[in-house]
């Protein structure tokens, strides 16, 4: 069987869909790393709605992705940016998942953490910031769940400097019960996030970072880095204080961050480990084992899929998360929160699925051509 496929000018080749995917399966949970898979939200598909209407959600499909990742051993990074935190999944949306996935993971026995935001508020001054952030803050505890404090549009567009951060995640760290995890998002996600830590010199944007987390290290669990700058992720990581972990957000250079070096090694808190899921475990328990070389074969060449998702306008990833779901056969329908599905093009798609395809993520390759099939027959591409 053969499937034709366009390209970025429009031409049509064919590609040979591979007819065996990789043999992956649940084992022992992680030794060596945390890892969590940051994971998408699955939309209802007959909700009569609008790009701008409230999200509508299908929570059994959701909450059977959940257990799928924790099926493989992996944490969940709930409510953040691939669940289109802020780019269609509101405050409401995201507070009922967090009810609704923290009260599954209690209930199977997973990890998870949940985002805490401010995306209640549009705007206001830096206490106004700071008391949405306890509002979720709160929610987030009474669930059980970790808090993840993620970075704030809000905070950014009131505060006039580095010490506004200093005070509104000061208050925040006193008051919270267990560690969280510190979220740094670069603008290439959010251009709503730049200059963050009151400057868009990263090296003062750093130093203002690192001092939030010493003056309260026995709060920090670790911190989440998407700047997809290996560099200075490793820089950073050797800055923190002894016992506050390096979460890798850096969808580009995952491999090499989490395998590590002689000064150290960062976990991972990744969206591209929601399609990447069963491979990515697989991958961490052969890490686990002290095989380095052999957790690179098998992450390494998953980079180009990785890269692809997430090129620019890179904040439009979570349409390429969704749309190998689908594929895979997470879900019914390709459809998401907010009409999100049209932010990426059919060749776009075309190159998603042949790179997946590829690296064997598909539990029924027959399923993913078939649906690829469908797709492409939807834009007039016949076979």
């Amino acid at each position: 069987m053969t499937i034709r496929l366009p390209g970025v000018g429009g031409e049509l080749r064919t590609y040979v869909p591979r007819t065996e995917p990789l043999a992956l399966t649940a084992g022992a949970p992680f030794t060596s790393r945390t890892v969590f898979s940051a994971a998408h939200v699955v939309a209802d598909p007959y909700a009569d709605t609008t790009p701008d209407s409230p999200a509508a959600v299908d929570w059994d499909a959701t909450l059977a992705f959940r257990r799928h990742l924790w099926s493989h051993g992996l944490g969940v990074a709930e409510a953040m940016d691939t669940a289109q935190r802020g780019m269609g999944l509101g405050w409401a949306g995201a507070a009922e998942l967090i009810r609704r996935s923290a009260a599954e993971a209690k209930a199977v026995g997973g990890r998870i953490a949940c985002g805490v935001g401010t995306d209640q508020i549009a705007g206001g001054t830096p206490a106004e910031v700071r008391a949405a952030y306890e509002e979720q803050l709160a929610l987030v505890e009474e669930s059980g769940a970790q808090a993840i404090l993620m970075a704030s549009r809000a905070l950014a567009a009131a505060a006039s400097g580095p010490e506004d951060y200093l005070e509104v995640y000061g208050q925040l760290l006193r008051q919270a019960t267990e560690p969280v995890i510190l979220h740094w998002l670069g603008p290439m996600f959010d251009p709503a996030l730049a200059g963050y830590w009151g400057s868009s010199d990263l090296d003062a944007a750093t130093d203002t970072f690192l001092e939030v987390i010493a003056a309260h290290p026995d709060k920090v669990d670790g911190i989440k880095v998407s700047l997809l700058d290996a560099q200075r992720e490793v820089e950073l990581r050797r800055r923190l204080p002894q016992g506050v972990r390096c979460y890798t957000g850096d969808d580009f250079n995952y491999p090499e961050l989490i395998a590590g070096d002689e000064k150290g090694f960062s976990h991972a808190l990744l969206g591209i480990f929601d399609p990447l899921g069963p491979l990515a475990a697989q991958a961490v328990r052969v890490l686990d084992t002290g095989d380095v070389k052999g957790f690179r074969e098998l992450l390494d060449p998953t980079v180009d899929l990785s890269r692809h998702l997430f090129r620019p306008p890179t904040r439009f990833y979570k349409t390429g998360v969704v749309f190998l779901a689908w594929l895979a056969g997470h879900q019914d329908h390709f459809t998401m929160v907010g009409g999100l599905q049209s932010a990426r093009s059919l060749p776009h798609f075309a190159k998603a699925y042949e790179l997946a395809d590829g690296l064997g993520l598909f539990p029924k390759p027959e399923l993913a051509e078939t649906r690829m099939k469908t797709l492409l027959s939807l834009y007039g591409v016949d076979q």
